[in-house]
């Protein structure tokens, strides 16, 4: 079985909680999000930009737009790995793909991406992105074998 998440830059892994099922016995489709959330605050915090907040920096990550392709039902008991990794880099935005993958199915669950721009939460509008910001991500990516321009 190939490894699903073997290019992917961050990867955290947690299990299915029975609270996360719905009525019709799977995982309910909101919490793929909430699974893409847990990934992509770990990929911020690893880049350093997820510091903003009253007597931090003004300068900080906001989620511009998100999607998400359901390919397998998550039931509980089951154990989660996401993944995340950036496919592409402008200017004041990157763009992240999220990837979950069911541990007892070893299938990929879910896939998803997500727009993060660069914003001043002072000022209320986006800003470019930071050069350190920018060199994390370029680093932490080329370390899993991922080239960005």
């Amino acid at each position: 079985m190939p490894d699903l998440l073997a290019d992917f830059a961050v990867t955290v892994t947690f299990p299915v909680a029975w609270g996360e099922m719905d009525a019709l016995g799977h995982v309910n489709n909101i919490v793929y999000f909430r699974y893409f959330e847990n990934g992509r605050a770990r990929y911020l915090s690893q880049v350093g930009f997820f510091d903003v907040g009253a007597g931090r920096a003004a300068i900080g990550p906001i989620l511009a737009s998100i999607n998400c392709r359901f390919r397998y039902a998550l039931t509980f008991p089951d154990t989660v790995t996401v993944g995340v990794r950036v496919v592409a880099l402008g200017a004041d935005r990157f763009t992240v793909l999220h990837r979950v993958v069911s541990q007892r199915a070893q299938v990929v669950a879910a896939e998803g991406e997500g727009v993060i721009v660069s914003y001043d939460y002072h000022l209320g509008q986006k800003t470019p992105l930071s050069e350190p910001v920018r060199a994390a991500i370029l680093a932490l990516d080329a370390a899993a074998g991922i080239t960005l321009t």
